[in-house]
């Protein structure tokens, strides 16, 4: 073999193997330009990262809790646990009007957030319905609770029962005038009892029996008797 032949081919080895150098090293020219998503670029803050003197941007998206900060005219503002405070519109099934310092079940995305919940209250849930409403427990029973009190207001009220039980402590009654009618037995047992009638007391009766066990006393200007 000519010393030219083996020249030849020792340069065509060469261009064979110096090839896979010069492509890798053209395709790390590429790639410089293409980005890399989901790294950061060294020393540059990442996003929804604060910085120096501004406030952390809200999550693109999000659900949990959030207290109430405002609750003014309608416009409810509140704080997400990192610190941002972002506007909620309600969207309960029932009608709520948060207080300060309640906490809501928030869900967001972008700038569009949503109260869906309540976790814990102290505000004021108003149900105001149109026309006549009727509350119907079918083959059960109704029950009312109020941890404060229950309260029922209108200009006439109106009970129908086969059977009225009450249970109190204390019982204070205000009427401007009462009338009772009773078709068979009114009995009332108790330990003392106290009436005052500012002006006159009349009591009648087809017969009348007062039975003491020790002492009876009658006490006034004049006793007509007969």
């Amino acid at each position: 073999m000519s010393m030219g032949a083996m020249k030849e081919s020792d340069r065509a080895a060469a261009v064979r193997v110096d090839a896979p150098g010069g492509e890798e090293h053209a395709a790390r020219g590429r790639g410089a330009d293409v980005p890399r998503i989901g790294l950061a670029r060294a020393g540059a803050a990442a996003e929804g990262e604060a910085g120096p003197g501004r406030a952390a941007a809200p999550p693109r998206e999000y659900l949990g809790p959030a207290r109430v900060t405002s609750a003014e005219a309608g416009a409810i503002a509140v704080e997400l646990p990192g610190g941002q405070p972002v506007a909620v519109q309600m969207a309960l099934a029932l009608p709520y009007e948060p207080a300060l310092d309640d906490t809501l079940l928030v869900i967001g995305r972008d700038d569009a957030y949503y109260a869906i919940g309540v976790l814990h209250g102290r505000g004021r849930s108003v149900l105001s319905l149109q026309g006549d409403v009727a509350v119907h427990a079918r083959e059960g029973a109704l029950s009312l609770c109020g941890d404060k009190g229950v309260e029922i207001r209108g200009p006439e009220l109106e009970v129908q029962a086969g059977k009225i039980r009450m249970v109190a402590d204390a019982v204070v009654q205000k009427f401007a005038s009462v009338y009772q009618r009773v078709s068979a037995l009114l009995s009332v047992q108790a330990s003392e009892s106290h009436t005052v009638v500012e002006k006159t007391s009349f009591t009648k009766a087809k017969n009348a029996t007062i039975l003491t066990e020790e002492t009876v006393t009658v006490n006034g200007k004049q006793i007509l008797l007969g």
